[in-house]
């Protein structure tokens, strides 16, 4: 049997069908890749990812029971709201202050950079983080977990406490939030130090000179109250 011929209808179809398929594979090719990039804008500039707050030189109090416990002071304050979750970041730093009943301050806190996640009342706060509690002793660190619900701070990273006779460093601490009762969970070991009293040269800041293994003389520590300011 030999093959028909198209007609010239059939052959015309046929091209119509084809310039649909073409046009229609386009049209899907177009709208997949601008579907994409849309929604990679939506991923740069979804609304959950920006601050729902700004705030410069920002200041507070915290209270309870109308006594102040707290103060807290920092260049810039952000303020975000994702998945559920509220927390204020703190990017060029904060300084914040513990008060008991009187007012007196028995606790500060100090670090370059810092989180406050609301709903759990926990703080983190990294690098160059310093704690000073009301007898004058301080502690350094890069990174702290503060546990203001149970008056708890925390770290696993390496510490040095100074205090009036001797620095104290390790790995790890626990401590309540006044540090009047902290624990150093891998000591390295303590460096006792001297500090001359009623002598003119070392009112003036300079030292004794050091003994063999004897570390140079510390200045006198701060009034209990006074809080050591960081820049």
């Amino acid at each position: 049997m030999k093959a028909q011929k198209l007609g010239s209808n059939t052959i015309q179809r046929i091209k119509q069908i084809s310039i649909a398929v073409l046009f229609s594979g386009a049209a899907i090719l177009f709208y997949a890749c601008e579907n994409n990039n849309l929604e990679e804008i939506k991923a740069i500039s979804a609304p959950n990812e920006l601050p729902v707050m700004e705030a410069e030189n920002f200041e507070t109090t915290y209270t309870d029971s109308g006594i102040v416990r707290f103060t807290l002071k920092a260049p810039k304050l952000l303020r975000f709201e994702n998945d559920g979750k509220t927390f204020s970041e703190f990017p060029f730093g904060v300084e914040i202050r513990q008060f008991d009943a009187e007012k007196n301050i028995v606790s500060s806190i100090t670090a370059d950079y810092a989180k406050e996640f609301l709903k759990e009342e926990k703080w983190e706060a990294k690098n160059n983080v310093i704690v000073t509690n009301a007898e004058g002793d301080t502690l350094k660190t890069d990174y702290l977990i503060w546990d203001r619900k149970n008056g708890k701070i925390h770290t696993e990273e390496f510490v040095k406490i100074i205090s009036e006779d001797k620095i104290i460093t390790g790995t790890g601490l626990v401590s309540d939030q006044e540090m009047k009762d902290w624990e150093i969970k891998k000591p390295q070991g303590d460096v006792w130090v001297t500090v001359k009293e009623n002598n003119t040269t070392a009112e003036e800041g300079s030292v004794e000179e050091p003994e063999q293994n004897e570390t140079p003389a510390l200045p006198k520590r701060n009034k209990p109250n006074d809080v050591i300011q960081f820049k």
